[in-house]
């Protein structure tokens, strides 16, 4: 298991929301956050550096273009 952050802007570019998803892959987290925040946009999901996903406006995580080596957290 990964621990990944998960941050929403509000509508003055501040942080409004951040929270600690754990998951075992980039996909379990993605769904994990569409789970703890459906009505949310301007988020974003993170792996200690990495950009994972972006949560675009119509609601949907849009996947960052990411080595296939860095898809998913090494055990």
């Amino acid at each position: 298991m990964a621990d990944y952050r998960i941050y929403c802007v509000d509508g003055n570019g501040h942080i409004g929301f951040a929270d600690w998803i754990a998951a075992a892959s980039n996909e379990e987290a993605i769904l994990k956050a569409r789970e703890l925040k459906p009505d949310a946009h301007r988020c974003e999901l993170w792996l200690q550096n990495d950009l994972i996903a972006k949560l675009n406006d119509a609601g949907h995580f849009d996947r960052e273009p990411l080595e296939p080596s860095r898809l998913s957290p090494q055990p």
